[in-house]
C-alpha cells in the first residue's frame, strides 16, 4: 500500500483503513443487533443505526426494552467510534495546520514587537533632540 501522507507514527492509509474498519464493525454489529431485537428489516435497522451513529437521533422508537437498551449502548459506542475515526484520520493534518498557524502567529508577534521597539527608539531619539 502506498501511503498518502507521511507521518512519523504511521501512514495515513493504514490509519484510515483501521478507522473505516472500526466504523464498519460497529455499524454491522448495531444493524444485526437491531434487526434481531426488533424484527425490522435490514434497511430499517441500518437506517436506525446510521441516525444514532451520526447523533441525529433515532427516527422511531424501538419496540421493546432490550432493543432500547441495545440502542442506547450502541449510541455511545458508535458516536465514540466515529469521533475516534475522524481524529485518527484527520489528526495528523490538523496538528500540522495548528503548528503552522502557531508559527505564523509567532512571526507576526515578533514583527509587531520589533515595530514597537523601533517606534520607541525613534521617540527617544526625537525627545533627545
Amino acid at each position: 500500500m502506498i501511503p498518502l501522507f507521511k507521518h512519523p507514527l504511521s501512514p495515513l492509509g493504514r490509519r484510515a483503513l483501521l478507522a473505516f474498519a472500526l466504523i464498519l464493525v460497529v455499524m454491522t454489529v448495531g444493524t444485526v443487533g437491531m434487526k434481531e431485537l426488533t424484527g425490522w428489516d435490514w434497511v430499517d435497522s441500518f437506517y436506525f443505526m446510521a441516525m444514532i451513529a451520526t447523533a441525529q437521533g433515532p427516527p422511531n422508537q424501538p419496540p421493546n426494552d432490550s432493543a432500547k437498551i441495545f440502542a442506547a449502548i450502541m449510541a455511545f459506542v458508535s458516536i465514540g467510534a466515529l469521533v475516534t475515526a475522524i481524529g485518527t484520520i484527520f489528526g495528523p493534518y490538523l496538528g500540522y495546520l495548528f503548528h503552522r498557524g502557531a508559527s505564523l502567529a509567532d512571526r507576526e508577534i515578533e514583527k509587531i514587537e520589533q515595530e514597537r521597539k523601533e517606534r520607541e527608539a525613534r521617540a527617544q531619539k526625537q525627545a533627545k533632540e
